[in-house]
């Protein structure tokens, strides 16, 4: 596997605590800067719209350009919209850095995404992918406790510095590495960027952008609630609780690291049985959320079983992808995954009334993977039917 790659992952790591960290300081931002607590709360919401609008946009105006500069440039613009939040305390500029952090945060996963079919070879896309998103999990493990923990001891501001610092080093190791990306500065079409979008239109493609929908919804819909399941368990200001939330991160890490070394190999067996495996698994921990040992045991094993299954349907969206599309294949993948993100916790908002009623979050995973499940079963089914008929 290529140095930067690694290098790449470790810039989505700062990117992924960025996108995460908030949660445990957004008392601390609402009283700096004025606003209630719920207006705080829009520095997560409008961080999550920037990735979906910004991973399809950022693609195509990237596409003008060399991958190594749009790299470094969606990078430097990250690290730059954290240097600015960090220095001030006006909330509208705050969240016009948010937008701005995430649409960059966008382009940059959508831009490194569509690399890694020239960066590594085809046999290793599936592990290059897994390798990128476990810079997301790690992030959920150690990035966003240990931002949170310099919030509350040298106020929020300290953790935007910190994740400029990181993306600065990142850049600092990018720089200089221009002929790891020689082969994907090439040009790769001469067709408009925009006329790509047509393979949208290939049933196939669709299929496995769907399953990632809503396998990525299932995850974010328990994920967001798992803090207030573990809290209805144990009571407040349960030291529990950030324990049940690392586990799901260890769960996830061990996930996407298993699957990526198998996922270009076997990746239609591990998403057709993963998704009806995730399925149970979210219905256990439905069952299981009135026990604090069930709630922890779970939040491991659905932790692994998601990412794992999430992981390798994203790799499948870039290999298809590329295939056609190669300027827009991460901007596909990167969408699929945010829309889950958004799409998941948004579903569960509407049935969780309070914290005694969390754990039908859990429910609504469970309902999500299940559906996941359907549409690969249909799709292998009428593959089937296609080939019989093709036969006849």
């Amino acid at each position: 596997m290529p140095f930067v790659v690694f290098v790449l992952a470790a810039a989505v790591f700062a990117q992924g605590t960025s996108e995460f960290m908030l949660s445990g300081m957004l008392a601390g931002i609402a009283a700096d800067s004025g606003v209630s607590l719920g207006e705080a709360g829009l520095l997560t919401s409008v961080f999550a719209v920037g990735m979906v609008i910004g991973a399809p946009a950022m693609a195509m105006a990237a596409s003008a350009v060399p991958r190594r500069v749009s790299l470094l440039g969606f990078l430097a613009l990250f690290a730059l919209c954290h240097l600015v939040g960090a220095t001030t305390a006006n909330f509208a500029v705050l969240l016009g850095t948010r937008l701005v952090a995430a649409v960059a945060n966008a382009g940059f996963l959508a831009v490194v995404l569509a690399c890694l079919p020239v960066l590594v070879r085809p046999s290793l896309v599936g592990r290059a992918t897994s390798v990128i998103l476990s810079g997301v999990t790690i992030a959920c493990i150690a990035g966003v406790p240990a931002g949170t923990a310099l919030g509350q001891l040298w106020g929020w501001q300290s953790a935007f510095w910190a994740i400029a610092a990181l993306s600065a080093a990142a850049l600092g190791v990018l720089w200089p590495t221009t002929s790891a990306f020689s082969r994907s500065d090439a040009p790769v079409a001469t067709a408009p960027v925009w006329t790509e979008w047509r393979t949208l239109a290939r049933p196939r493609l669709l299929v496995v952008i769907g399953i990632g929908v809503l396998v990525n919804a299932a995850t974010f819909a328990a994920f967001t609630y798992l803090g207030s399941i573990t809290t209805a368990v144990t009571g407040p200001g349960s030291s529990w609780v950030p324990v049940s939330l690392a586990l799901f991160g260890v769960g996830s890490f061990l996930g996407v690291t298993a699957a990526g070394r198998y996922s270009d190999r076997y990746a239609q067996r591990i998403i057709t049985g993963g998704a009806a495996v995730v399925t149970a698994l979210w219905l256990v921990a439905a069952l299981s959320a009135h026990t604090l040992p069930g709630v922890l045991a779970l939040a491991l094993v659905t932790g692994a079983g998601s990412f794992g299954v999430g992981s390798t349907v994203i790799a499948s969206i870039v290999s298809s992808a590329s295939e056609t599309a190669p300027r827009i294949a991460g901007a596909v993948a990167t969408t699929a995954f945010n829309l889950g993100a958004i799409a998941g916790p948004a579903a569960a908002g509407i049935v969780v009334g309070d914290a005694t009623q969390a754990h039908r979050a859990f429910w609504v995973s469970a309902v999500f993977a299940a559906a996941a499940t359907f549409v690969v079963f249909a799709a292998r089914r009428s593959v089937a039917r296609a080939k019989d008929a093709a036969e006849a």
